[in-house]
């Protein structure tokens, strides 16, 4: 029987188009129409079992590939939600967007010359590496006992003997405590969402009926579910996109059930609590220095279909012009915002109708007026761009970038230069974060050691059409069209000190959106994005800042009312020091405790 889930694919990459047009017995350049073969399962099989007899065990397994790949492509082809994106990466497979893996091993040399011509005066090794050789791999892949610090750390005294006994093997000296004590780490499985049953004794009087039930241990509390398990089921689905029924069937499996409907439950009366730390991350954000976003796509139902519908009708009714726009939208977005300010990153996201421009302006519309407009990075869409407030824009050099990417197998030697100019820019800013340099002193080491790399790349993209070496509505004809276009806004880094080069950080903070809507596949009503949007910043925020993230929600829901009273004391990079001034307090409160 045919293998359909077999693929041949192309792996020389020496191979050009025009070869592979003959190796199918047409001349690329004189192409005619193919020959229309009608086949089915049983005629192709026919054809491998006379081909087994017929050729040697190699070339049969050769014919056979192919065959089977001719099935599973046409019936690809036959599904009409196949797009060419998926076949191209199909038959070629995914590729990095990494210099030297599109340009291959020219890319290890020296950047192009303005003209295009790669003249070879720089040696790999003077690039910093040597053709073929690997870096040394760190360490053995294991995680050492600090790596562990979330777990129960328990302190295990010696069995018989304490600092300050005399040896026991010499007698004469004394044992002391060293510094660093001898570690074991012991792993071991559980449930998400664990659950302890307490059978209380229950005794009954024979001649009264007096009935008398064993006290709780203490501390078991009067709550059947515990912070915590806000915190995992949260942690679970907006953190590593476990849908609540995905996790129903974890937990049943486990023998503890938790019903989707009940997890939602838990999940709401927790949004009660920590929202005051949403709305301060929001306000801290609009504070900062520099502010990325972006948008992806999210599916709403209260907002799709005759039930959408409906509902823009009546909120049309007595809006603004602003908002009857909105309402007014078929599209649905995840917008995503990140703010660097005082040294720490904030993640936010917003999901509705509004694009990303307008959701910065809700935003920025909190941002103290004796600070200076802030650097907005997002790539060149206008929907990007907030309305009414001022921002000083940025735009994202790997988009421009990624256009050359895309094309550079049809135009090798003009992408080859551009991308090798992107090369040293990236170089040169990953050389400024390891010198640590100040916005400043950053400005000015890009503006000596880039900005040269930048302008002889502009004045080459404007010869370019100038002199009619490239058609400009070929599609690299396009991508030196949106250089040029937005070369200011591109190349700010070189001007505005703390401006970035990319949008890579939103980026990467849109794929835990993504991450949901792949699993749990769509919110159900609005309050569930605005819950979702709620857990997502603050556990994405915590990644940012290294901070624990489920510890984090469990103490800000045992918190509550402390985080309602003074919300910027309970932000994940500072809510462990609030926590120890609690601590202290208590004692103080109580010094006969303990």
């Amino acid at each position: 029987m045919l293998n359909r889930g077999c693929v041949v694919r192309d792996d020389d990459v020496a191979v050009t188009p025009r070869t592979r047009c003959r190796i199918a017995g047409t001349d690329a350049m004189k192409r005619t129409e193919p020959k229309v073969i009608d086949l089915n399962t049983k005629k192709l099989e026919s054809v491998l079992d006379r081909a087994e007899s017929a050729l040697d065990e190699e070339d049969y397994e050769t014919i056979k590939a192919v065959i089977e790949s001719y099935a599973y492509i046409a019936e690809l082809v036959g599904d009409k939600n196949t797009t060419i994106h998926r076949l191209r990466k199909l038959l070629f497979g995914a590729r990095t967007e990494k210099t030297e893996t599109v340009l291959g091993d020219k890319a290890n040399g020296a950047a192009a010359s303005p003209s295009g011509d790669d003249d070879g005066s720089k040696s790999s090794e003077e690039d910093g590496s040597k053709e073929g050789s690997r870096p040394p791999p760190k360490g053995h892949g294991r995680n050492g006992a600090d790596a562990y610090h979330g777990g129960e750390q328990i302190e295990v005294p010696h069995e018989c003997l304490r600092p300050g006994d005399p040896c026991p093997e010499c007698v004469e000296g004394t044992l002391y405590e060293q510094a660093k004590p001898g570690v074991l780490v012991r792993l071991v499985g559980q449930a998400p969402v664990g659950a302890k049953v307490y059978r209380l004794q229950k005794l009954r009087c024979g001649l009264c009926g007096a009935v008398f039930t064993a006290r709780p241990p203490e501390g078991v509390g009067t709550e059947k579910y515990d912070a915590t398990v806000a915190s995992m089921i949260g942690l679970l689905k907006y953190g590593t996109g476990c849908p609540f029924n995905r996790q129903e069937g974890l937990q049943g499996s486990l023998g503890i059930p938790l019903p989707a409907s009940t997890q939602w439950e838990i999940i709401d009366d927790a949004f009660q609590l920590i929202e005051p730390a949403y709305a301060e991350l929001i306000r801290q954000a609009a504070q900062g220095e520099v502010l990325y976003n972006d948008d992806t796509t999210v599916r709403i139902l209260e907002r799709m279909g005759k039930r959408g519908q409906q509902a823009a009708l009546a909120e049309g009714l007595g809006q603004d012009a602003a908002s009857k726009k909105e309402s007014g939208r078929r599209g649905l977005f995840t917008s995503g915002i990140v703010s660097t300010h005082e040294g720490r990153q904030i993640a936010l996201f917003f999901s509705g109708r509004k694009h990303a421009g307008e959701n910065l302006t809700t935003v920025l519309t909190q941002r103290a007026k004796v600070l200076d407009p802030p650097i907005q990075m997002c790539d060149a869409l206008s929907r990007n761009l907030p309305t009414e407030l001022e921002t000083i824009l940025a735009n994202c050099l790997a988009h421009g970038r990624r256009q050359f990417v895309e094309v550079a197998d049809r135009f090798p030697e003009p992408c080859r230069y551009v991308l090798e100019s992107f090369k040293v820019v990236y170089r040169n800013d990953a050389i400024a974060r390891e010198q640590t340099l100040s916005p400043e002193a950053r400005r000015q080491f890009h503006q000596a050691e880039s900005g040269p790399v930048m302008e002889e790349l502009r004045i080459w993209l404007t010869r370019q059409f100038e002199e009619h070496l490239v058609e400009p509505n070929s599609a690299l004809g396009g991508a030196i069209s949106y250089l040029l276009r937005h070369w200011e806004k591109l190349t700010l880094f070189l001007r505005e000190p703390g401006a970035p080069l990319d949008n890579n950080i939103c980026e990467r903070a849109l794929k835990k959106a993504i991450l949901h809507r792949k699993n749990a596949l769509f919110y159900k009503t609005e309050k569930g994005a605005l819950v979702g949007d709620t857990f997502m910043s603050l556990i994405y925020t915590c990644q940012l800042c290294e901070a624990n993230p489920f510890d984090y929600l469990t103490e800000l829901q045992r918190h509550a009312p402390a985080l309602a009273a003074s919300p910027q004391d309970w932000m994940p990079w500072n809510y462990r020091e609030t926590l120890k001034r609690h601590n202290r307090k208590g004692i103080e409160a109580c010094p006969n405790a303990g």
